[in-house]
């Protein structure tokens, strides 16, 4: 019997394929042999996952490589580099070269700026003095918190900014065996009230599993809002609607409301079409029937869905499911960033442009921002001054609440990607300043930039 099963009765049955199954995946599809190498070499460094429902329900295999869910899902040659891919394919032919195309492998990883925005060296939190494993605790009114069981996804996405979670490196993962070390960390900081649970993604627990997470919180009178990140929607909508324990999620979702808190189901969206199936819509309304909250967010990632048209579609199709647009992201500079970065006055043109569109209701979304290392900075748009263009910053979020809605001014540069990559205006307050240059700020604003003065925890 094939391991990729087609029909319905074993489509509705959730099971991961990986590398061991593409050769069988590409046969079924038609992938042709370039790339189907490409996909085998680049997912020797990357994580690599999808599922029957992602197979047959959301890429368009006419389209491909185009295709933006076969781009979303499947590596793709561009991700390393040409030489990166030479050495992997010519270490991976010689049986006798296993040491050397691990010690490869993990070079390269390291290359790729595994843990971006300081999240291991600024973000892990500490009880007495000990640090506790994970958690991640960046801004003072949320906490992150990543179950050790659910730190794997229904499918991958090839810009995942936490792909090191998938790797099978422990050194590069955040994992909790359970949630004592979370309660006792938010009995001693009361101001944290809003946990996000994520990985990962939670969802692919079983509801008993995710029960044993969410239950303590809510023996917390400070904790009044607790969400959950998660693919799932997306990528295995069964999850809510067919999976043997859909019922029970829901009615675990239901108890939580119940106790007066908030519950936010924080729903990845990257394209449109992963909205347009029967079960996606069902699943979403679902989850909204017990009183739970659907926020949706993405990043803009080239190749997929660098598009107003796009972007609109997209924004228009969750509200008419209920969900609330929430946030549009800069893809992190992670991973294969350069693959899939869009330079920001293009991401802010896309904002502007999908935005315009909109009716008011979907006009809670918010964007560009980037998760950078001093917090969340929104691109407002690009303004003319006397002295030339300027990208217009605000803090939506910060390390220091004090920076929290603030602007701030950098000089426009049409190929600036991210944070680091910009130049500061003289007017920039010293201490936003500080906040994004950390130890190298020298004083002068204008004088970091263009990767010369990296913040703490990016790599140059």
């Amino acid at each position: 019997m094939s391991l990729l099963a087609t029909d319905s009765a074993e489509a509705a049955r959730f099971r991961a394929y990986g590398p061991r199954q593409l050769d069988e995946i590409a046969d079924r599809h038609g992938l042709p042999a370039d790339i189907r190498e490409t996909v085998r070499l680049v997912s020797m460094v990357l994580p690599f996952r999808v599922n029957e429902y992602v197979l047959s329900q959301l890429i368009d295999w006419d389209r491909i490589p185009d295709d933006p869910m076969f781009q979303l899902v499947f590596p793709q040659r561009g991700m390393l580099t040409e030489q990166n891919e030479r050495d992997l394919a010519t270490l991976s032919a010689d049986p006798a070269s296993k040491i050397a195309l691990r010690a490869l492998v993990q070079q390269i990883r390291g290359r790729l700026n595994p843990h971006p925005s300081g999240q291991k060296e600024l973000n892990v939190p500490t009880l007495e003095g000990v640090e506790i494993p994970g958690m991640q605790h960046k801004y003072r009114e949320t906490v992150l918190y990543f179950p050790s069981q659910g730190q794997t996804c229904h499918a991958y996405c090839t810009y995942c900014f936490r792909w090191a979670q998938f790797v099978g490196d422990t050194e590069l993962r955040f994992a909790a065996p359970d949630p004592r070390g979370l309660i006792s960390y938010l009995e001693a900081h009361p101001d944290a009230g809003d946990v996000l649970v994520t990985g990962g993604d939670p969802m692919v627990m079983t509801t008993e599993r995710l029960r044993n997470h969410l239950e303590p919180l809510l023996l917390l009178d400070s904790v009044r809002t607790i969400r959950i990140g998660t693919k799932s929607v997306a990528y295995w909508p069964q999850r809510y609607v067919t999976d043997p324990d859909a019922d029970d999620v829901l009615r675990l979702f239901e108890k939580v409301v119940a106790s007066g808190r908030n519950l936010a189901v924080m729903a990845h969206f990257s394209h449109p079409r992963e909205l347009e199936t029967d079960l996606a819509r069902r699943a979403v309304a679902r989850i909204r029937a017990t009183g739970a909250l659907v926020y949706c967010q993405a990043p803009l990632i080239a190749k997929v869905n660098d598009d107003p048209d796009v972007w609109s579609r997209m924004w228009r199709a969750e509200l008419a499911a209920g969900a609330v647009p929430y946030y549009m992201f800069v893809e992190r500079d992670t991973g294969p960033h350069d693959y899939f970065r869009v330079p920001l006055a293009r991401a802010a043109e896309i904002y502007r442009d999908a935005y315009s569109t909109l009716p008011g209701l979907a006009r809670t979304v918010r964007g560009p921002v980037m998760s950078a290392t001093p917090g969340k900075v929104a691109v407002d748009g690009i303004v003319e001054k006397a002295e030339g263009r300027f990208f217009q910053l605000r803090m939506m979020q910060a390390r220091d609440p004090s920076l929290v809605g603030r602007p701030f001014l950098a000089h426009y540069d049409p190929d600036a990607a991210w944070l680091d990559e910009l130049r500061f205006d003289r007017s920039v307050p010293a201490d936003i300043a500080r906040a994004i240059a950390g130890p190298a700020w020298s004083g002068e604003p204008e004088l970091f930039g263009t990767r010369a003065a990296a913040p703490v925890g990016s790599q140059a």
